[in-house]
């Protein structure tokens, strides 16, 4: 491991020279800085986290709020969060999880310490709490997700009322005209959660635009939810023949029920899905989707913060548009 003592030699200066070049804590010539610089990059010394501290008046660490509420998908969360950890990394950041459902209180009890230079919030609400705290900190936040009023704050998130309606167009380009949404759980909606309720608006409007005949069914995330929706909607709606999901885990299990109910899809029934890519490759059907971008969303919340860091303006709104992918399990509407 490289010392600050092999920097000082290497450079011809003394140690406390090197130091005063980490920390800027007295003055030293130019010439003698660019000779440390120099020195710390060919022999790839990385300073000790306290030494960037003191030059930079920074902690050089992220917090990202990720509280895990009951009706959240874990697997794509954590998607979103490898990727704000791997871009922070590229900019010489860590990152500080907090997944309690601490709140407000929780974000206060980060805010008031030195412990962050910036905060990254996840499962943004429609009439989110903790926005007030977020619009007076004194340190830069970035929002995956959009509450109902997000003036005054910086927001980025897949458009989901755009991924709505893009799913409904495909089924009605299709030929399709009596279609379901078949939603996240029902706590979701009841906590307002800004993509599950922006689905839901694309998804009705869209279906409205094109007149045809629509629901929405919230359903929880199990086998037996799938099997139980699957048998509602047949009973409720039989000229039903074109689903959204947006509740990855029912993927597979609401095609096995349909298919155990006398639906081929897409044969029968056709089914679009929002989800991860490589989630709706694998399922049962390869089942046309719009993708969720995790990879992107949480390197741009992060350049989002960097740049917000550094004082250079940014966007208050990032809306990532659509992008649908067909595949096996979507056809055209079948003739009775």
């Amino acid at each position: 491991m490289v010392k600050i003592t092999d920097v000082a030699r290497h450079a011809g200066v003394s140690p406390s020279t090197v130091s005063y070049a980490l920390s800027g804590k007295r003055s030293i010539s130019a010439e003698t800085r660019r000779r440390v610089q120099a020195s710390i990059r060919e022999l790839g010394y990385r300073p000790h986290a306290g030494a960037r501290a003191l030059a930079s008046s920074r902690s050089n660490v992220l917090a990202l709020v990720v509280p895990l509420r009951t009706g959240m998908h874990v697997p794509v969360v954590m998607q979103f969060a490898v990727s704000v950890v791997t871009t922070a990394r590229q900019h010489d950041h860590d990152v500080l999880l907090l997944t309690q459902e601490e709140g407000e209180d929780g974000l206060r009890r980060v805010a008031d310490t030195a412990l962050v230079d910036a905060l990254i919030v996840m499962d943004v609400q429609m009439h989110d709490d903790r926005l007030p705290l977020l619009r007076g900190l004194d340190r830069p936040a970035v929002l995956i997700g959009f509450p109902a009023e997000p003036a005054g704050l910086t927001c980025i998130d897949l458009d989901f009322r755009a991924a709505g309606a893009a799913c409904v167009e495909q089924l009605a380009l299709l030929g399709h005209r009596c279609v379901a949404l078949i939603g996240s759980p029902p706590e979701v909606y009841v906590r307002e959660t800004g993509f599950a309720r922006r689905v839901a608006e694309g998804f009705t409007s869209a279906a409205d635009r094109h007149g045809l005949t629509s629901s929405i069914h919230p359903c929880e995330a199990s086998p037996a939810a799938a099997r139980a929706v699957a048998e509602r909607l047949l009973r409720e709606h039989p000229a039903l023949t074109g689903v959204v999901v947006h509740n990855e885990p029912v993927i597979d299990p609401l095609i096995e029920a349909f298919e155990e109910l006398g639906l081929r899809v897409p044969g029968d029934l056709s089914v679009t899905a929002i989800c991860p890519d490589e989630l709706a490759g694998r399922a049962r059907v390869p089942v046309t989707s719009v993708a969720i971008p995790t990879a992107e969303v949480g390197t741009r919340a992060v350049e989002l913060l960097m740049e917000k860091l550094d004082g250079q303006e940014v966007p208050e709104a990032t809306l990532l548009p659509p992008r649908l992918t067909a595949r096996a399990s979507t056809a055209p509407r079948p003739v009775p």
